[in-house]
């Protein structure tokens, strides 16, 4: 006789469409009915840790407000992106300079910072550039999951290639024996960047200003109105001359932000002087 509790449940579109809305609500992010497989996939093993049967059950237990902690669960689950360091390389150059020019401490947001390579991306430019001045890094995701990795900043070999070898010798020591095969960001890198959890459609208040926010390869998931959403709560905390990087896979085209291209992929308030 068949044993029923090592098969997968299945998923109704009814049941699908209120996940939908759920995550939708919680973090703008648009599933398609291609989704349908991925939702279920990472779901299942939730169902089964709490002894549920059908996606149904396992939506009325993450909308109950006594189930919070489930229901960041369901959202790490749902919201975990690929990510790796030095991504688009031209965007840390543009940081160099900008870096480089200014007076004061200089400031930035990862604003999806998902494992921690961009925000450790971002330290290794600053620190090379800088130095010892005064600089800041702030990391934030809607994920507390991938937060708690990326504060270890402890991540494969196999992960990178995309680290300059010059900061890679100098900001990065190689795993040993049981570590074999691993990588650490030094201490007084890691100390520079802070990671706290913050959700882009409503971002905490507590950051200050930024010289720079990065906001990468995470709008390919929102329709214009989330876009406009996003981007309106990013501007209080973005410098007079500050400036905001977004994917090079993205675009504001079309958008009533209140910002201007100064380059492709990167908008200001203002126009860099020539």
């Amino acid at each position: 006789m068949r044993d029923e509790t090592h098969i997968a449940p299945k998923i109704t579109q009814g049941e699908f469409d209120k996940f939908k809305s759920l995550i939708y609500g919680i973090a703008g992010i648009e599933l398609s009915n291609a989704k349908q497989v991925l939702l279920v996939g990472r779901l299942t093993k939730r169902l089964k840790h709490l002894g549920l049967h059908t996606f149904g059950q396992y939506y009325a237990h993450v909308t109950d407000p006594a189930h919070q902690a489930e229901q960041q669960m369901m959202v790490d689950l749902l919201t975990t992106n690929e990510t790796f360091f030095f991504r688009e390389p031209a965007h840390f150059e543009f940081l160099k300079q900008r870096a480089a020019q200014a007076r004061g401490t200089f400031r930035v947001w990862s604003a999806a910072a998902s494992s921690g390579e961009e925000a450790y991306s971002i330290a290794m430019s600053l620190a090379d550039t800088l130095g010892n001045r005064h600089w800041e890094i702030v990391g934030t995701d809607i994920s507390q999951r991938v937060l708690a990795r990326a504060r270890t900043g402890h991540y494969s070999t196999a992960r990178l290639d995309g680290i300059p070898q010059h900061l890679l010798h100098k900001y990065c020591l190689k795993g040993i024996n049981e570590e074999s095969g691993t990588m650490l960001v030094m201490r007084n890198l890691r100390e520079r960047v802070r990671f706290v959890h913050s959700n882009l459609l409503a971002p905490r208040k507590d950051l200050g200003l930024f010289d720079v926010i990065f906001l990468r390869n995470v709008m390919i998931y929102f329709d214009n109105t989330t876009k406009r959403r996003v981007i309106a709560n990013l501007l209080p905390s973005l410098k007079s001359d500050g400036c905001l990087i977004i994917g090079h896979s993205e675009s504001l085209t079309g958008l009533d932000t209140g910002l201007v291209p100064l380059q492709p992929t990167v908008y200001g308030r203002s126009r860099l002087p020539s």
